[in-house]
């Protein structure tokens, strides 16, 4: 089954040059079946590109996907054009009435920023506040993932002497998870980040459980069943070209930066880097929409009541 997207939107033709099963919106409101409902709550500046990345790994399952986009209401971007912002992307303040089955909160390069200082803090509390009443299932990515992770459970972020920036092996510490179903013992996955969550501070949160977890970079994937949410701190949506790209541009910039570990073929940045994670990101959004297949009510009202129908 596909997933669905505005003929115009440009993940549109780009996944569909892929195989990617997808769907203009106009056909699928013609067919007879409840599509699943997930949203993007996009903080990345690159929004097409993160666009891209989310939809290429949602579509491919074989439920029909109904993909929304949304943006914190009164922060502006300044890096993607202000007209697919307006044709896109809506407002929190003018979705928060609806439901959904599935919420994708991405991280945001504010990673410095204490979170009580980030300009859209006070809604973004909003927001993690509405999943509990709104959304059956919330996925936190990155900065994403550690704010609802010290929203609900008042956690801290600390801040790195270093990037940990490169590919890293992570220990499968719980292969009966639904969400890990496929998946090796050890998964090589793209990170990108000058902030940590640790371990030990995890382990004492209350219903917190660890999935994923380096002995390098620390906890990487964290269940958190009482809130209907999973925090990822790294990238499995990368592209294979992502790494490099923040690479290239900070090293063109003058700004210190290492060769991103275990990417590049022998660490030579003149090489073409290696995708080794696509698959595992596959299985792991694959089994994030399965889960929520398997759980969220067909009468879509019925989603943060409690009730399945």
């Amino acid at each position: 089954m596909p997933i669905t997207l505005p003929a115009n939107l440009p993940a549109f033709d780009v996944l569909s040059r892929e195989g990617v099963n997808v769907m203009a919106d106009t056909r699928a409101a013609v067919q007879d079946i409840r599509p699943l409902k997930i949203g993007l709550l996009n903080l990345m500046p690159k929004k097409i590109q993160t666009e891209n990345q989310f939809a290429r790994l949602i579509g491919a399952t074989p439920l029909q996907i109904d993909f929304r986009l949304i943006r914190m209401s009164e922060h502006q971007t300044r890096n993607t054009a202000a007209e697919h912002m307006a044709e896109f992307y809506r407002p929190f303040q003018e979705v928060k009435d609806e439901k959904f089955d599935g919420l994708i909160i991405t991280g945001a390069p504010i990673e410095h920023l204490p979170f009580d200082e980030v300009t859209y803090w006070d809604e973004m509390r909003e927001v993690f506040d509405w999943t509990q009443t709104h959304v059956q299932s919330t996925l936190g990515v990155c900065w994403g993932g550690m704010a609802m992770m010290h929203h609900f459970h008042g956690l801290p972020k600390h801040i790195l002497d270093h990037k940990a920036f490169g590919c890293f092996r992570h220990q499968n510490l719980s292969p009966a998870s639904p969400y890990l179903r496929g998946f090796s013992d050890d998964v090589l996955i793209p990170v990108s980040r000058w902030t940590e969550m640790r371990q030990a501070e995890v382990d004492a949160a209350d219903g917190l459980v660890t999935l994923l977890g380096s002995a390098d970079v620390g906890p990487c994937l964290v269940e958190d069943a009482a809130h209907r949410a999973l925090y990822i701190f790294n990238h499995f949506e990368y592209d294979s070209g992502t790494l490099k790209e923040e690479y290239d541009r900070d090293a063109e910039a003058g700004k210190a930066i290492t060769v991103p570990v275990n990417y590049y073929p022998d660490d030579d940045p003149k090489r073409k880097p290696t995708n080794r994670w696509r698959s595992h990101a596959h299985l792991l959004y694959g089994n994030w929409i399965n889960e929520i297949y398997q759980s969220t009510p067909f009468d879509a009202s019925l989603i943060g009541t409690g009730s399945t129908g």
